[in-house]
């Protein structure tokens, strides 16, 4: 249980950080807010749109008599919303790093230099198109896996009492865990450390991860929350790669905020 808040205090010190280098903060939040207008126009089309979209898909219902029709469109309207939140939870973090590969690439490094004892960050060495390309197929393979426990915990949803006391838990620290291998995955990959890797990595810290990745995934229940919290979850995902991989972690002290992390850039 000790693991627990030990993750949640690495997330805790990834807001600190970027609360103090203004400047890496407000440059993390450039994604987050270009994912957000694109999923809120998605969802606000699928909210329009959705109804006409179940019924052209539903044509053996028109025949059907009042008020059954009705009832059965409106409720895979809202099995279809509620489908689309999931995936957008699920997603969110996914894409939004995928657009903002450069900046939190730059803000991971600048956290490796800044608790480094020698002030050095790992290098990939890849190109940019090509990290781009590892970030991009690594999170298609993670979001297929997080849809698969997504659609089995939305079918459990229905067992009576288990599905609405145990399945809502189980669900919030399975989303805490791919949350957390995304923001990982930054660091990670600047160290070499392959998608198979990297989930045999988190599966031996689980309770740590679930303390990172779990209230993260709470607070990212609320998309807006989560275009402020991304830099921090960033900054805090490299300290806790460094954990992982047993690396020295050096404590910033509170009267030095201008740190190596500004001096580099």
């Amino acid at each position: 249980m000790r693991d627990l808040g030990v993750g949640f205090r690495y997330l805790l010190k990834g807001q600190r950080w970027v609360a103090r280098h203004g400047k890496q903060y407000g440059f993390g939040l450039l994604p987050g807010l270009i994912t957000l207008v694109l999923y809120a126009a998605a969802l606000v089309a699928l909210a329009l749109w959705g109804e006409d979209f179940v019924a052209w898909a539903t044509p053996f219902a028109d025949d059907w008599s009042s008020p059954w029709a009705g009832l059965f469109r409106g409720f895979l309207t809202a099995v279809l919303f509620a489908l689309a939140l999931l995936l957008a939870v699920l997603t969110f973090t996914a894409v939004t790093l995928l657009v903002g590969q450069p900046f939190y690439e730059s803000l991971s490094e600048s956290v490796d230099r800044d608790v480094s004892p020698d002030g050095t960050a790992p290098q990939s060495g890849l190109p940019l198109y090509k990290e781009l390309w590892i970030s991009a197929r690594d999170s298609l393979r993670i979001v297929l896996r997080a849809a698969l426990w997504g659609v089995l915990l939305f079918a459990l949803g229905f067992i009576p009492v288990f599905g609405q006391t145990v399945v809502p838990v189980i669900g919030f620290f399975v989303t805490g865990f791919f949350l957390t291998e995304e923001l990982t995955s930054v660091a990670l990959q600047r160290r070499g450390v392959v998608l198979r890797d990297r989930l045999a990595l988190l599966r031996s810290r689980k309770t740590l991860i679930w303390g990172f990745g779990t209230p993260l995934g709470l607070a990212f229940l609320v998309p807006v929350v989560a275009v402020f919290l991304m830099p921090g979850a960033v900054a805090g995902a490299t300290l806790l790669a460094r954990e992982l991989r047993g690396e020295e972690i050096v404590e910033e002290t509170e009267d030095q905020p201008a740190s190596q992390a500004d001096a580099g850039q």
